[in-house]
């Protein structure tokens, strides 16, 4: 063999093997972002989850990389057959820049619902991880990919076009319920004087309604919770002073006291009504497949009609919502909410 020759066969073999080493890499780096912290992966799994991804590699091959893997980072296995793989409990906290395509699902779908209720500045830390989502779907080609363009979310009411609501207040808004300081706002009510008020407010939660964010807070000459919707805030401002709660306040518990399905009456606070309502037995699928409350009983009255009971929050959302069942309600107990839903027949 000629020099030359030589020369050229160790080209050839060193560009082969720049090639396997970089394939090695891509390969390993893929294994070693799929290790969870805590809990256990097989090495089965890890296949199935790089061929979905379209790596092709064997069980063999997995098994070989991830050996080779914990000579130099901090993972470990159980001993079992199969093998389980995961980050050992003192790593240090893992950072990849890598989502696999049911990750990159799941942000794209978190961006899309919940990316206006999240504050502008944490918003910021998580838009990298939004940009990756999208890379990383962008270059895949599987069914895991196809999962964004097959799921959907609709209001169960007639949607409605969110309300344009002032960027700069939002921001303020959103900063002073995170940091938990008091707000200084210009608000203006529903009445049809349309008048501009200033407030300082104690920012205690928010909570989206239908197309309407509203936040939950007192104002600093009363006590009482209230709700004042986004869209209706001309200026906010965060002020250096601490947010004032009410004792024992929880945002669950106020939600499930019906407060936001709003009061019928604006003198009379919202109250639980133990609701009877008789229906044809042909329209009463939907309490026996999605309850009204945990109490919700329903019992034969004739062979063609139930009765309905549950003890449910009187406002003005459970109004509407037995108006919207028409004539399909044959009668409604106590009399006084039948003369509510009715009053317009």
């Amino acid at each position: 063999m000629t020099e030359k020759t030589r020369r050229i066969k160790d080209k050839k073999d060193s560009h082969v093997h720049e090639k396997e080493t970089g394939n090695s890499l891509y390969r390993q780096w893929q294994i070693l972002s799929r290790l969870p912290n805590g809990k256990w992966i097989g090495t089965r799994e890890l296949q199935q989850q790089l061929t979905r991804e379209g790596i092709e590699i064997s069980l063999r091959t997995v098994q070989r990389d991830l050996n080779q893997i914990a000579e130099r980072f901090p993972i470990e296995n159980n001993g079992a057959t199969p093998q389980g793989w995961r980050w050992k409990t003192d790593a240090p906290l893992q950072s990849l820049p890598h989502m696999n395509s049911s990750q990159a699902v799941t942000f794209m779908m978190v961006e899309e619902h919940l990316k206006h209720l999240l504050p502008p500045s944490l918003l910021a830390e998580i838009n990298p991880w939004f940009d990756l989502a999208r890379r990383s779907l962008s270059s895949q080609q599987n069914n895991v990919r196809q999962w964004i363009n097959r799921v959907r979310i609709i209001p169960a009411t007639q949607p409605l076009i969110p309300p344009t609501v002032d960027r700069k207040a939002q921001t303020a808004i959103y900063e002073a319920l995170l940091q938990d300081r008091q707000l200084e706002c210009i608000y203006v009510g529903r009445s049809g004087a349309k008048e501009e008020k200033t407030y300082i407010l104690n920012p205690l939660a928010l909570v989206q309604r239908g197309a309407v964010i509203y936040l939950l807070c007192t104002r600093l000459d009363k006590n009482d919770v209230q709700t004042f919707a986004l869209h209706r805030f001309r200026s906010a401002k965060v002020l250096d002073s601490r947010a004032l709660h009410p004792i024992n306040f929880d945002v669950d518990h106020y939600i499930d006291s019906g407060v936001l399905g709003f009061r019928i009456h604006l003198d009379e606070p919202t109250h639980d009504v133990d609701l009877k309502i008789n229906l044809k037995r042909e329209y009463s699928t939907t309490f026996y497949e999605s309850k009204l409350s945990k109490n919700q009983k329903i019992e034969e009255i004739s062979p063609d009609i139930v009765q309905v009971s549950a003890t449910v929050p009187l406002n003005s959302q459970l109004i509407w919502w037995l108006r919207g069942f028409g004539k399909k309600i044959e009668a409604i107990e106590p009399a006084y909410i039948a003369d509510l839903v009715w009053e317009e027949r």
